[in-house]
């Protein structure tokens, strides 16, 4: 039988953060209760990049064959310029950078990560997921965590975990912050049918399109029956939520000076999800007492690195991992588990601004960007990345 004599962790949000967290403590033999305030579990969005870092993740959840099963595992990244169509550099993903990092590189839906979770959740009877549950109180009382819901429900748990997003409210109990801070970017979001995309641009790569003040992502998903498309520009938008309705026109009129094969694509798509682009400031304190967090609730970051999902991935293992080391005791488990990750995830959170600047240069930027970069070999490409894909 499981042992629960220490008592279940209320998990705040069921998205794949909050679902790796209540594998990661089940596979410890920590009970759990995942409470999600959407009508039914799921997962809103399409596309997702795995980094060799997180299969490592999947390995220790004991999930690793299901989400090999829709992901697809492509050759190469690759950055072209979107004026000029050059290239202006690749990163190979095969032999040498799968003996490099231990691991492959794919991508896949977002949708098959989250149902290969919630599977694996769904057959542990240290799970417990309810959904329709929107906390609107939380109180520490010392040795006992309670959690009130909109519709007055109470819960009791150990500890919480808040793994409820951007705009978490387990986040805002904490630490009474206001808003994110907006990046000035907005995202595009789409997908076509295999035979729908452009015949000449079905790589099998995650392919970037680098523009002035814009840029353009594709790349195959589900076994290559579809391409997933995001298109970002800057703007200065402001709308709370991941799938609102995109504006065709004021995309195309950012993308009119592009050439024609990034052209062609944005061409095809008439129905765009939009969201707006936004992160918070690095910090090293994500956690009071037995409250911490998790996933873009600790460190929400700008997509530009594709390790938004990692990371929550990578936190809910190691949160597991220090719970253990502690002996449950929850305070010191998740002081030491923040002072592990604050490090890596604010250096992605760094990074990925910094990229945001790079894919979107323009006059001697630009120029400077992809003479740079085009110098660069695969061995260099990957020992550029040996800090995010090498780790933890």
């Amino acid at each position: 039988m499981a042992k629960r004599e220490h008592g279940e962790v209320l998990i705040v949000g069921g998205g794949i953060g909050g679902l790796a967290a209540a594998l990661a403590l089940a596979r410890a033999d920590i009970p759990s209760r995942v409470l999600e305030q959407a009508s039914k579990f799921g997962e809103i969005g399409a596309g997702i990049q795995l980094g060799p870092n997180v299969f490592r993740m999947f390995d220790r959840l004991g999930i690793r064959a299901r989400i090999d099963e829709n992901a697809v595992f492509v050759e190469r990244l690759i950055m072209k310029d979107s004026l000029s169509a050059e290239t202006i550099t690749e990163v190979p993903l095969g032999a040498a950078f799968r003996e490099r990092f231990g691991n492959p590189y794919a991508v896949s839906h977002r949708a098959d990560i989250h149902a290969a979770l919630l599977e694996a959740c769904e057959g542990s009877p240290l799970v417990t997921l309810e959904h329709s549950r929107r906390i609107a109180a939380i109180e520490d009382i010392g040795d006992e965590i309670i959690a009130v819901t909109d519709g007055g429900k109470t819960y009791r748990g150990k500890a919480m975990i808040g793994a409820d997003g951007l705009w978490s409210r387990v986040r805002g109990h904490l630490f009474g912050e206001g808003e994110p801070r907006v990046s000035g970017h907005v995202a595009y979001r789409a997908v076509l049918p295999f035979d729908d995309f452009p015949e000449d641009l079905r790589w099998d790569a995650a392919a970037l399109w680098a523009g002035p003040r814009n840029h353009l992502v594709h790349y195959p998903l589900r076994r290559r029956a579809l391409f997933n498309i995001v298109a970002v520009f800057h703007d200065d938008a402001y709308v709370e939520g991941w799938n609102e309705p995109g504006d065709r026109d004021a995309l195309m009129r950012r993308f009119e000076s592009v050439g024609s094969q990034p052209m062609s694509i944005l061409e095809k798509v008439e129905d765009w999800r939009m969201w707006v682009l936004c992160d918070r400031e690095p910090t090293a304190v994500w956690s009071k007492g037995r409250i911490t967090l998790l996933g873009d609730a600790a460190h929400p970051m700008l997509q530009y690195f594709a390790q938004g999902a990692c990371m929550a991935v990578e936190d809910a293992v190691c949160l597991a991992d220090k719970v253990v080391e502690s002996d449950h005791n929850y305070s010191a488990a998740f002081q030491a588990y923040e002072k592990e990750r604050y490090l890596r995830t604010g250096r992605v959170q760094l990074m990925a601004r910094f990229l945001g600047d790079i894919y979107h240069a323009e006059g001697v930027a630009r120029e400077l960007r992809n003479q740079t970069l085009s110098k660069r070999t695969p061995t260099q490409s990957h020992d550029g990345l040996a800090w995010l894909y090498g780790g933890p």
